[in-house]
């Protein structure tokens, strides 16, 4: 079979080779997955630099979700697992740009029909993130304003229909036309174009001075240094990730006089501390989707071979939404 695989770190373009690999079997508690759909996440790209908090042994196939039917089960896993639609966060380092991959059975959840395969590889993290960082984390309530940076991003998109669907009232930031027009298609109240002016104003204005009552920062830098400046008294900013480049200070001082919090969000310390939690939320996306209220952005489905392409116009933020392989064609 043909899988992408990191030999020396770099950009991706740089560094992944499409190698010919054995099919993989399944060991103990694992299932084999016929890949049918891949999302292409920031992560991957942090894996093929060397930069992610984890590092994989060379080499290692990047890709950390993935929608397809499971094929084969290891030992102690049910066998009436096979044949099931799927998505699974694969075995580390034996990722999802492949044709065929390995997972462990505690990171499978199994899959409705009315689930698309595009929008099934595209729903698993960035939807959980949004979903424990918005309702566990910072305990948005209905009527709350909800501020959402890179909002046309995967991340962002999913921040904002969750957000929606929780009751409360989105505002969301983005860079260009293209991606403001995004926003507002996904139902955001108000989007500023951070290319064209500081959204500190704007939202302090679209609150009548008191701020977001909840932040929604995967950026950093300074998106959180400015975003200080319009949170409300008891306000939350949820630190999401890096994607702006710089980790921000987080002054504790400026903290306890405006009297908000500083939440971080990791979503995947909840394997490893509270599993049992994954699938209940996985359990309520599914019925968010099935009520029409969350629908991941997938705007653009690419081949097999143009994976690397696809995850330097990613790195470059060139793109919105989410990007799916398909690794068959």
């Amino acid at each position: 079979m043909r899988a992408w695989r990191v030999h020396e770190l770099g950009e991706p373009e740089a560094v992944l080779r499409l190698d010919d690999v054995a099919v993989p079997v399944a060991g103990p508690g694992e299932v084999t997955i016929d890949v049918v759909g891949a999302s292409l996440n920031f992560p991957d790209v942090l894996m093929c630099r060397g930069e992610y908090q984890v590092k994989p042994s060379l080499p290692f196939t990047p890709g950390a979700e993935v929608a397809g039917r499971v094929t084969t089960v290891g030992d102690g896993v049910d066998p009436d697992l096979v044949g099931q639609r799927v998505l699974a966060i694969p075995r580390f380092g034996h990722g999802g740009f492949t044709e065929h991959t390995l997972a462990p059975v505690g990171g499978v959840f199994p899959i409705p029909d009315s689930l698309g395969w595009n929008a099934a590889a595209a729903l698993h993290v960035t939807y959980q993130t949004g979903y424990l960082a918005l309702h566990r984390r910072a305990e948005l309530r209905a009527g709350e304003t909800l501020l959402v940076h890179a909002g046309a991003g995967g991340v962002g998109s999913a921040a904002i229909q969750l957000g929606l669907a929780a009751g409360a009232r989105v505002i969301a930031t983005a860079g260009g036309a293209e991606k403001v027009q995004v926003c507002r298609d996904l139902g955001a109240e108000l989007v500023i174009d951070y290319r064209a002016g500081d959204f500190v104003d704007a939202v302090k204005d679209a609150t009548d001075g008191r701020g977001a009552d909840v932040i929604y920062d995967s950026v950093g830098g300074d998106t959180f240094d400015r975003s200080r400046k319009c949170i409300a008294f008891e306000g939350r900013v949820l630190v999401i990730g890096f994607a702006g480049g710089r980790i921000a200070d987080a002054p504790t001082n400026h903290a306890l006089i405006k009297n908000y919090s500083i939440v971080g969000v990791h979503w995947g310390l909840y394997n490893v501390h509270q599993p049992e939690r994954i699938r209940e939320t996985h359990a309520a996306l599914v019925g968010l989707h099935a009520e029409g209220l969350i629908d991941p952005l997938v705007s653009g489905v690419v081949t097999m071979a143009e994976i690397p392409a696809a995850l330097a116009r990613l790195a470059s933020r060139g793109t919105w939404g989410k990007l799916v392989a398909e690794p068959h064609t």
